[in-house]
């Protein structure tokens, strides 16, 4: 059954909020990710003086967790959406002006970063439009020992809505696992479980060390 506008148009702002309804997704997501956002951060295992990276930062909530968890350590926040970012900026900027976190529109799978320059990187309800080519440049710009921690909802619970039919590529831990080996991550360096997220949906963290 072909997928109607309705949920087309949804699955598109989650992929790349723009306009008015990315503006209302963006709040959206702000509440519905602080459950993931707190069990991958607490995954991400932070050290004081760590360069972290979240990924498809949206509305910039975990950034602000991240900033006050990693001392004098730079936050970073990449998203391809400009109003995702504003949102990011309203939610951080003191930090932001402190120097403490840094806004950076761009792709997941171009990062304008050099080799071997992040600590930690955190990747919430992103790896649906990354692809390998996106976690492959997450590998990357991974210093050697350096980890990526991935929260994403399981592919049984993820086929129940309908706005992911043309947007999303879903995942099992079987797939979410052979993803990261994909990109360059070794099989025994990394971990996926299955967790629970909010209002109980099945959710998946994966756990990966260059």
């Amino acid at each position: 059954m072909p997928q109607s506008p309705i949920w087309a148009a949804i699955g598109r702002q989650l992929q790349n909020s723009s306009g008015l309804g990315g503006r209302l997704i963006a709040r959206l997501m702000a509440v519905a990710n602080r459950s993931s956002n707190r069990i991958a951060i607490r995954a991400l295992d932070c050290s004081p003086g760590n360069t972290i990276l979240d990924l498809g930062c949206g509305s910039g909530t975990a950034l602000r967790v991240l900033a006050a968890m990693a001392g004098q350590g730079p936050i970073l926040g990449l998203d391809h959406s400009g109003i995702m970012l504003a949102q990011a900026l309203r939610h951080n900027r003191h930090a932001v002006r402190q120097g403490r976190v840094h806004l950076v529109r761009g792709r997941i799978d171009a990062l304008p970063w050099r080799d071997d320059t992040i600590d930690k990187i955190l990747a919430v309800h992103v790896v649906y439009f990354a692809g390998v080519a996106g976690v492959r440049e997450a590998w990357r710009v991974l210093r050697p020992g350096g980890r990526i921690v991935i929260a994403a909802t399981d592919r049984s619970a993820m086929t129940r809505w309908k706005f992911q039919s043309s947007t999303h590529e879903l995942f099992d831990a079987r797939g979410l696992a052979d993803l990261l080996v994909g990109a360059g991550f070794a099989t025994s360096e990394i971990t996926v479980t299955q967790i629970k997220l909010a209002f109980g949906v099945l959710g998946l963290l994966a756990i990966a060390t260059k």
